[in-house]
């Protein structure tokens, strides 16, 4: 049984997924297991080598090396989690130059220094992975740490990615009750140095917080008696992670809900704060500085050069392995933020609008996967008006669109070629001509209704009345199952882009122009998986925007695809991940971006995983086929 177990574990990770059956099985006989506490120190440096390949089966280990300068603290290197491996560098180079522990209790299997040598010997592809994606990026990163050079603008982000958010966060000093007035709240913050104080109801649990930022905006320009209670000005509800979540996670958070404070739980019970300020002490410059540096800017002018600066942070992460998915989160939020800027400056330019809006993103924009800034996609729905003032309604939002397409060039953002923009009259109406507009199409569909609906069906309120986008979804949401014809049309063009496998089971490329020998990532690779995600989602009823949460959600449906998400989220993740490395290259060279990645750039094994990727792709793509069809032309 335990064998059994060793298998299936086995066959879910990198490099050992690679290998047939029987030789799996016979690699798990020779596995021994080993259980650490937490806090237990596995491997000291300077120490006795290792005789086996550690493999975390659970729990999480904190790789260490000592700084050169006498006390200073020892130099954080990396953190390993469950699929993880660690001792390679000291099995294959000879010494223990780390310090490795246990963080949370772990459980390794332990693969013999022998057999490990039997099997990279016998696997090229064993070899090649554990050397380019384990052992090279271990060293460099390494190196470059002791040495103290630069990793992220002048600091150490990677440790945004592997420390966990309570081994950061201050004890929560300053702790009140709602009844406690404002002033002694507001003196007890003073003199114990805090930006906060949490205000704890009768359970023990925080019910709200005071923040520097409440006291100002609620009680100082408000002219509000110290004397009131700070249950009248606290800020509710109190945002609450708990201690193990990994930093990157909470800062995303913040990002999201615009809070510089979280309160930090441990095993329920409130253990302590941690504030914006905290991340850029670990950090030296956080995404969260950019969110600060764009909302503090007052025109077009001075947000332009800052929003250009953002893309600084893709390098930065990709230089530390970072999952595409969490760049392109963290990218999408930046963005995020610099159009509710150029929206708040049109605002201003224009005067308040006439009625309620909501600005939509669309596309890939939408679905919180943009990577380098590309064009524009973006829709605006308003409140439906009476007739005599739908003409004033009109002009306004007009002359507010081409100002929102102008100013977002500005910052980065260029025009989309095919007009998908609020600017177009089309796309900028009220919420019952949008409704007609999906209507229209989901009823009488045809190629150009369905071409025209699918960068809709992604929409996501940026700003605005949310409930008008909320309202519209649910429109079309409803109407899609009494029209199954529509599906069909959506089965058709999934169906039709199918990526470039050779009849050799070989990658295809461009045979000529100016991309000969180029494979368009996007097109072939990318938009084929966002499309699997899409279609199956509308089917059954899913309201998520987002690739990845669309194919979250699948996971506990009856859809043909809800046994293979798992392998879904690994293409998608890993093709991302080629198209991010590939535009970054290119602006680091001051090429223009585009989507063509060359084969022979790829390694062995790149190039076999993305093949793996795109017979996925097939074969889902020819079930659904098999399902629709009646309606494949």
């Amino acid at each position: 049984m335990l064998i059994d177990e060793a298998v299936r574990f086995l066959a879910q990770i990198p490099p050992f997924q690679f290998l047939e059956a029987p030789l799996l099985r016979e690699l798990a006989q020779s596995l021994t297991l080993e259980f650490h506490p937490r806090g237990t120190a596995i491997l000291q440096q300077d120490g006795p080598l290792p005789e086996h390949l550690h493999i975390i089966q659970k729990g999480v280990v904190k790789i260490t090396q000592r700084a050169k300068a006498a006390g200073a603290e020892d130099v954080v290197i990396d953190y390993r989690e469950k699929g993880e491996i660690f001792g390679l560098v000291s099995l294959m180079g000879g010494a223990q130059r780390t310090t490795i522990v246990a963080v949370q209790d772990t459980i390794c299997y332990l693969l013999p220094k022998a057999r490990l040598t039997e099997l990279t010997t016998s696997h090229p592809a064993i070899s090649e992975y554990l050397l380019q994606f384990h052992l090279t990026k271990y060293l460099d990163m390494t190196s470059r740490e002791i040495q103290g050079k630069s990793l992220f603008l002048g600091g150490s982000d990677h440790l945004l990615f592997t420390t966990s958010v309570g081994e950061i966060c201050r004890h929560a000093s300053t702790v009140v009750t709602p009844g406690t007035s404002i002033r002694q709240a507001a003196k007890r913050m003073a003199e114990e140095r805090q930006s906060a104080a949490l205000v704890i109801g009768g359970g023990g649990g925080p019910i709200g917080i005071l923040t520097d930022s409440d006291l100002r905006t609620k009680v100082v320009a408000q002219g509000l008696s110290g004397d009131l209670p700070v249950s009248q000005v606290m800020s509710q509800p109190v945002v609450m992670v708990d201690e193990k979540d990994p930093c990157f996670e909470v800062v995303l958070k913040m990002l999201q809900d615009d809070i510089h404070h979280v309160a930090v739980l441990r095993e329920g019970l409130l253990h302590g704060v941690v504030t914006n300020h905290d991340f850029m002490v670990l950090q030296g410059r956080s995404p969260l500085a950019f969110s600060e540096d764009i909302e503090r800017q007052t025109s077009l002018e001075g947000l332009a050069p800052v929003s250009q600066k953002a893309l600084t942070i893709i390098g930065a992460l990709l230089r530390e392995g970072t999952k595409a998915t969490n760049i392109i989160r963290i990218i999408s939020e930046l963005n995020d933020r610099v159009v509710r800027k150029v929206l708040e400056l049109a605002e201003q330019e224009f005067g308040p609008p006439p009625t309620p809006y909501c600005w939509l993103c669309l596309g890939s924009e939408g679905r919180k996967e943009q990577t380098f800034r590309t064009d524009q996609d973006n829709a605006l729905v308003y409140a439906d008006v009476e007739e005599y003032r739908q003409a004033k309604v009109t002009d306004y939002f007009r002359r507010f669109s081409v100002y929102m397409r102008n100013g977002l060039v500005r910052c980065g953002f260029e025009a989309c070629p095919a007009n998908y923009m609020a600017s177009n009259p089309d796309w900028c109406q009220p919420l019952s001509a949008w409704k007609r507009y999906f209507s229209r199409w989901i009823s009488e569909p045809s190629p150009e209704a369905v071409l025209n609906s699918l960068i809709f069906f992604d929409l996501r309120p940026l700003y605005g009345e949310e409930s008008l986008a909320w309202e519209l979804r649910e429109h079309y949401i409803r109407l899609i199952p009494e029209y199954p014809s529509y599906l069909g049309f959506l089965a058709n063009m999934l169906a039709r882009n199918r990526p470039p496998i050779g009849f050799f089971g070989g990658v295809a490329v461009e045979r000529s122009g100016e991309h000969k020998d180029g494979l368009n990532l996007k097109i072939k690779g990318v938009a084929p998986l966002v499309d699997i995600a899409r279609f199956f989602s509308l089917e059954k009823g899913i309201r998520h925007a987002s690739t990845m949460e669309r194919l979250e959600a699948l996971r506990s449906t009856t859809s043909l695809v809800a046994e293979q998400v798992d392998e879904l989220v690994h293409a998608f993740e890993f093709v991302t991940l080629l198209r991010v490395h590939h535009q970054f290259k290119q602006l680091e060279a001051g090429q223009p971006i585009d989507n063509f990645i060359r084969l022979d750039s790829l390694s062995n094994l790149e190039r076999q995983s993305l093949k793996n990727a795109f017979r996925l792709i097939i074969k889902i793509q020819d079930q659904v086929m098999d399902r629709y069809k009646s309606f494949i032309l």
